[in-house]
């Protein structure tokens, strides 16, 4: 839109060149000016009828795209938030999960040891029962050796040894005491224990055949002997209660060891459980995450060319929005003037017209 003085409009001019002069109106001239009249106010109607729909059109678009521009203005901000809260939630599981790696890592750890002591301790077990039992049965031995010599009634012969086919062919052809039987394990009781049997030998062959001809020296050395085997199945309980209590530890510990195994076992499958859970919503979480990001920026890409597009409304409408009433009463002024001059033209009068010629073409028309 631009503004428009008389010697813009050419109409003007020619209507001021009409009604100069009394030629042109007794020419029949009129008729002429009357529809140059017409046109120039059909002129300023659609001129006016423009700047309407032109303020409509502006009006309209700033107000939407403002309406726009607030909309992705808080969409950012919210994806903003998000994005602030999804860095937060994923900073919390990243902990959460590395603590859940250390305690899994942890638990085997002391799983790993606890099963390693749990071995030695049974292996200790095993090494204290074994010893103990050979420890008791070489003293039953020397229990029952003795007791052959002062408690004849209480002593156990060992079993016989039975003879192989070929040694009873053997036997039965030669002299008996050249047999050599294939004996029972050696050492103390079939414990393979030699050095105690050979100091057992010993004794056997240092003891008398035969008790003493004196009776209280023969009593005085039973009661002796019978202290001494009192001595030694006070040891065999001695040992056979250790035995116990080291059996009964080991069932304890042995319990508690399988009670651990499933308390771990149980630990480990709900940690595990959770480290897949929150491993899974931490990857949920970053899809998320990028999401907000892309969207953010598609925003920001959107916001960007509103607010040019808004800056392109105001260059286009701000001078129209500021100047449309004016230009509108500047049109209507005119429009009026030109149809006070038709009226005056079709009634013919034409002194009224000789006598006043600038009452309509004196009026300002810079704002046009």
């Amino acid at each position: 839109m631009v503004r428009a003085t008389v010697q813009d409009k050419p109409g003007l001019e020619l209507l001021a060149f009409a009604l100069s002069g009394e030629k042109a109106a007794t020419s029949g001239g009129f008729d002429k000016v009357i529809q140059m009249i017409d046109n120039m106010v059909n002129n300023l109607k659609t001129e006016q009828d423009d700047d309407d729909h032109k303020k409509e059109y502006c009006a309209m678009q700033l107000d939407t795209s403002d309406d726009k521009k607030k909309a992705l203005e808080r969409s950012i901000s919210g994806e903003e938030a998000a994005i602030a809260g999804a860095k937060d939630a994923m900073a919390t599981l990243s902990q959460e999960i590395a603590a859940l790696e250390a305690g899994i890592r942890a638990l085997d750890t002391a799983v790993a040891q606890a099963t390693s002591q749990r071995k030695n301790e049974n292996a200790d077990y095993k090494a204290l029962i074994a010893s103990n039992t050979a420890a008791r049965e070489v003293l039953a031995f020397a229990k029952n050796r003795l007791n052959q010599f002062y408690n004849p009634k209480l002593y156990k012969a060992p079993p016989k040894v039975e003879l192989s086919a070929g040694d009873r062919v053997f036997k039965s052809l030669g002299n008996p005491d050249d047999l050599v039987t294939t004996a029972a394990p050696g050492g103390i009781a079939g414990t393979g224990i030699a050095v105690l049997a050979q100091v057992f030998s010993h004794q056997r062959k240092a003891a008398p055949g035969l008790p003493p001809a004196t009776w209280g020296a023969y009593a005085a050395k039973s009661e002796e002997n019978t202290g001494v085997i009192a001595m030694l199945e006070l040891l065999s309980k001695d040992l056979e209660k250790d035995s116990t209590e080291a059996t009964t530890e080991e069932k304890d510990a042995q319990a508690d060891y399988e009670q651990l195994m499933k308390d771990s076992a149980a630990k480990r499958t709900t940690d595990s459980s959770a480290l897949a859970e929150k491993s899974s919503s931490k990857a949920d979480t970053e899809a998320e995450l990028q999401a907000h990001e892309t969207h953010k920026i598609a925003e920001g890409k959107d916001l960007m060319a509103t607010t040019a597009y808004i800056s392109s409304l105001h260059a286009e409408c701000d001078w129209l929005l500021q100047y449309f009433d004016v230009r509108k009463e500047a049109r209507a002024g005119e429009a009026e003037s030109l149809q006070r001059a038709k009226a005056v033209l079709s009634g013919a009068d034409f002194s009224l017209v000789q006598t006043q010629p600038q009452g309509f073409l004196a009026r300002p028309h810079h704002m046009l």
